[in-house]
């Protein structure tokens, strides 16, 4: 793989690269759609990385569905896939990480310690190896997103961060990989992501911009809904994902929560509109 990314390079393509954990759906094929239209060589790895998976997490449960990914791949016209084992990826005396500090260990990383380690390290390591031009992130891993950018700047990676629209169900509910995990119950009760987000939203536009107001409404929302237990809601700067008490600038709505025992994370992104006057737009 790195050297088919390296003779890509040397032939002057647009290499552009898709990193998945597999268990591949439209949200991931929305990705490759965007890289075959931007690129000439577009590389889709499929890896789950142990790194990043906390004592108590799902690893050995993550689905696993690597002939269907591969048809649906095959079928979406991606040149190359890259499917490297554990071993190969963390070879015997691996002892090597990346940490990307002050954006790593707050929200998703106070949550789950040492996952944006992981993640950062993976995708160092797939950047490295596939050589891309392009390299296309879903907004919903908005936090994930903005530390593997930061990463590029600070590290001076030949490499281009793009970053697309979460992609939804026709109810509102983010596709996620592990959407599998939920019952029917469950999926219905999902909802209630996109329902706080919507009704933070509905309050942000109607001039409301007080993050405290938004927080109890949210809060309001989950207390609503049994099944489901929120983990955090929080308004953090777009740039630092620090809390921030009012929206005036760039900010993410931010959700975690668990749905019976399946943890699911969604986002608003919020920022001025381009008309300069006191008007928001917001990419849910």
């Amino acid at each position: 793989m790195q050297e088919a990314g390296r003779l890509a390079r040397a032939e002057n393509k647009i290499v552009g690269l898709v990193p998945t954990m597999g268990a591949l759906h439209a949200g991931h094929l929305a990705l490759v759609e965007r890289a075959r239209r931007e690129c000439s060589h577009v590389v889709t790895s499929i890896f789950v990385n142990p790194t990043q998976f906390g004592p108590k997490e799902d690893l050995a449960k993550y689905p696993r569905t690597f002939e269907a990914d591969s048809q649906k791949l095959a079928e979406a016209g991606v040149d190359a896939i890259f499917a490297p084992q554990p071993a190969e990826v963390y070879p015997p005396g691996f002892r090597t990480y990346v940490n990307v500090e002050g954006l790593s260990d707050r929200l998703e990383g106070r949550s789950r310690p040492g996952h944006f380690r992981g993640v950062a390290t993976v995708v160092l390591k797939l950047f490295e190896i596939c050589q891309p031009t392009y390299a296309y992130f879903g907004r919903k891993d908005a936090q994930q997103v903005r530390i593997i950018s930061q990463m590029v700047r600070d590290l001076n990676l030949d490499v281009e961060i793009v970053v697309c629209p979460i992609v939804r169900e026709t109810d509102g509910l983010a596709l996620s990989s592990r959407n599998a995990y939920l019952n029917a119950e469950e999926r219905k009760a999902a909802l209630v992501l996109s329902r706080a987000l919507t009704s933070a939203r509905d309050e942000l536009e109607s001039g409301i911009r007080d993050t405290l107001a938004l927080q109890t409404t949210m809060q309001r929302i989950f207390a609503a809904e049994p099944r489901a237990a929120l983990d955090y809601a929080e308004i953090v700067d777009a740039d630092t994902f620090e809390p921030v008490t009012r929206i005036s600038r760039p900010a993410y709505v931010l959700i975690a929560a668990f749905v019976g025992k399946t943890r699911l994370i969604d986002n608003l992104y919020v920022e001025p509109s381009k008309t300069g006057a006191d008007e928001l737009e917001f990419h849910l």
